[in-house]
């Protein structure tokens, strides 16, 4: 026991609220979500490629990014709610970018 761990009155919990008797073992895989596909678009830059996919599924519609680099993928989701925002943040990034002069190397 870590020195700051004190004894539950419930017993040992386990691992992120999963138990045997809700059907999901220790190391079992959840059942996949039904998803569908409503539109996918791919970009190559430089030397990694970008896949967006906007998705949907019984809990509500997602874009989900994909990066790929030799191999090697990086994916986040954003939900349909706050894709409004999320092209907000990303016109003022393109904005500040253009905006700014680049820094050589040596600099």
């Amino acid at each position: 026991m870590i020195s700051n761990e004190r004894p539950s009155p419930f017993g040992r919990r386990p691992y992120h609220g999963h138990s045997q008797s809700q059907g999901q073992g220790y190391g079992q895989p959840k059942p996949p979500v039904q998803e569908d596909t409503l539109k996918s678009e791919k970009i190559q830059i430089e030397r990694k490629t970008f896949v967006f996919t906007l998705k949907e599924n019984p809990r509500g519609r997602f874009l989900r990014i994909t990066e790929d680099v030799g191999g090697r993928r990086d994916t986040i989701i954003v939900p349909s709610t706050g894709l409004e925002e999320f092209k907000k943040l990303v016109d003022e990034m393109v904005k500040a970018s253009a905006e700014m002069p680049e820094k050589k190397p040596n600099e």
